[in-house]
């Protein structure tokens, strides 16, 4: 094994292609694992067969293993796509004889134990050549394919616990590197496909639903997923930003698993700033997140992703109680604890997998879980087992509420103000849609948390502070109170939010919090969860207008893809951390709802 910080170095392994700037970078997704595709065609990451398993293709973190579809013509502008509604990605390259495209994306409905990856060439204008590279490398690089084959017109191999399935490429050859190349030649007007299959060795044979004779016949594969796409994701004409809504509700659907977990993104160690060491495999169901994502959805509609966020996260509370851990696997395992990977790494992270925020205590996941099945209720989708979940996700906040937490930023263990709101918010939620003996009960503790809270953590000026021993201002503050911690006219609401424009806003972004006595940009990048929240506030509060503008610099903080990032380098215009944010997503989701014109535009809150 080679020692951390350098390539990775094998007898066969050809060097990774150089890394692009994150905004550049596409996603497509089917739920059970995600795949980032570079503007010159190769696929930079894929974990297989599920999120938190050993990438198959390293190329992000600069290690081995790539599936690289290109023009033979170097000479080319790249662009592309996604078909409205979908994260089914048209890659474009225009040369100096023609136009090239290639159609992309992960088979759907998705099976958790195998991956097929789909992708069509396209002769827009002029004849295609086009080169195909494959190299698959399991288990972070560690496995090369072996036993590699043909039978008929299909490739067959094995790389680690994978089978390995390629159709469409009965002239590739294998090469020095252990891979398969070969040459695509299309008239104008052609068009050529390929399926790839990566299979664990106890999943089931798949069957297209179309072709039960050919379970690999392109055709059917693209017209399924097609469908599946028309299905999950809804119209969204009612909302503020109908395209940008359907896009977010497209890659929240691509990160949630059929199990019901929800990733926070699709990579790991994609560095929030340079040489800092602040940068962390979020490829985990964090259960806040998850929460986030069920809310927004609830406040266009009872979609099913809601139903899905409810059952994963009673799940979570009926098996761990006052014990719920902030993050776990897709499937509601714990979370590995953290390792080097044998990499360089991103230009300026490091190349970890495991997560140690799975062993955090974290107040505020409780009150956004009550949030999310206040939320069903309403919407009247919380079942028995789920409302069971509730009752005891209101028991941990009588229990805990007065321990010091990690709190929302995974800091140290303190008296955080956001966290007590959150609880204040969700009693007072769940006590409003059930009408059960145990209300009355979440009420008055909702008061008695409140009152608390104000008593030790509302500074002398009038303004909510970070925390009992922390006057500083904080961004987060704001989705509590936007959602009904205080009455929209309290004092206190108006004068928090404007600390945050005053003190943690730059050009129309918003900042976490203050870093000490550093300016604003240096120590980190605008968080545009903080800038979505900034608008909801100033909704709530019937400032229209500037919510207006508020929502409309942060959603122009995205890539050409569209795809949104943690954080936002204003100043070099660049996103920054894992990609892409599902909770960043869901703000806007929730933001584009509530600011349109559909039935829940104003769903109602805690006052």
């Amino acid at each position: 094994m080679n020692r951390p910080g350098t390539p990775h170095d094998t007898a066969t392994a050809a060097a990774p292609d150089a890394p692009w700037t994150l905004r550049d970078y596409a996603l497509i997704a089917d739920g059970e694992r995600g795949a980032l595709i570079d503007p010159r065609g190769g696929i930079a990451w894929l974990c297989a067969p599920a999120w938190h398993d050993g990438a198959v293709f390293n190329g992000l973190l600069g290690g081995p293993g790539r599936y690289r579809l290109r023009p033979a013509d170097r000479w080319n502008v790249w662009g592309g796509y996604y078909e409205d509604g979908t994260l089914i990605r048209v890659s474009r390259w225009v040369t100096a004889h023609g136009i090239v495209s290639c159609r992309e994306a992960l088979a759907v409905p998705a099976d958790p134990g195998r991956v097929v990856l789909l992708r069509q060439v396209r002769a827009v204008r002029g004849t295609a050549v086009v080169d195909v590279d494959l190299d698959v490398r399991a288990d972070y690089g560690e496995s090369p394919m072996t036993r590699l084959r043909q039978e008929g017109g299909t490739w067959r191999a094995h790389t680690g616990s994978l089978r390995v399935r390629l159709t469409g490429a009965a002239d590739a050859r294998p090469g020095p590197d252990g891979g398969l190349h070969t040459r695509l030649r299309l008239p104008e007007g052609g068009s050529h496909d390929l399926v790839l299959e990566l299979a664990t060795e106890t999943a089931e044979p798949r069957h297209a639903p179309l072709d039960p004779h050919d379970p690999h016949d392109p055709h059917a594969l693209w017209v399924a997923t097609e469908r599946w796409w028309k299905q999950a994701v809804p119209d969204c004409s009612d909302t503020a930003a109908p395209r940008d809504t359907r896009m977010a509700y497209a890659v929240l659907n691509g990160l949630t698993s059929a199990a019901g977990g929800m990733v926070a993104a699709a990579t790991t160690s994609l560095p929030e700033r340079a040489d800092t060491g602040r940068d962390y495999d979020y490829r985990y169901a964090w259960v806040r997140d998850q929460c986030y994502a069920g809310i927004a959805v609830a406040t266009h509609g009872p979609h099913p992703l809601l139903e899905r966020a409810v059952r994963f996260v009673a799940d979570r509370i009926l098996e761990d109680g006052s014990r719920l851990r902030p993050a776990y696997t897709v499937d509601g395992g714990p979370l590995p604890p953290e390792r080097g990977l044998p990499f360089v790494g991103y230009p300026g992270g490091s190349d970890r997998t495991g997560n140690h925020a799975g062993r955090q205590f974290q107040l505020d996941v409780f009150g956004e879980a009550l949030q999310l099945f206040a939320a069903a209720a309403r919407h009247d989708v919380l079942d028995t087992r789920a409302a069971r979940a509730a009752a005891l996700a209101a028991r941990a906040v009588a229990d805990r509420w007065t321990e010091p937490d990690a709190g929302l930023w995974e800091l140290e263990s303190r008296w955080w103000t956001h966290s007590r709101l959150c609880c204040v918010v969700g009693l007072r939620a769940l006590a409003r849609e059930l009408d059960t003996p145990a209300s009355a009960d979440w009420s008055r503790l909702a008061d008695r948390i409140l009152e608390a809270t104000r008593s030790r953590c509302r500074h002398p000026d009038g303004h909510w502070q970070r925390a009992a021993d922390d006057t500083g201002p904080e961004a987060a503050l704001l989705l509590p109170l936007a959602r009904g911690a205080v009455p929209p006219t309290d004092p206190s609401f108006s004068l928090t939010r404007a600390q945050v424009a005053q003190r943690l806003a730059r050009d129309g972004y918003v900042y976490r919090f203050r870093h000490g006595d550093e300016p604003l940009g240096d120590a980190e990048g605008a968080f545009l969860l903080c800038g979505f929240t900034m608008a909801l506030a100033a909704h709530v509060q019937g400032r229209h207008t500037e919510a207006a503008r508020w929502f409309e610099r942060t959603r122009s903080a995205c890539g050409p893809t569209g795809l949104f990032a943690e954080e936002y380098d204003v100043a070099q215009r660049q996103l920054r951390g894992n990609l892409p944010q599902g909770f960043v997503h869901a703000l806007l989701l929730e933001c584009s709802a509530r600011f349109g014109t559909g039935p829940d535009a104003f769903p109602p809150v805690g006052w």
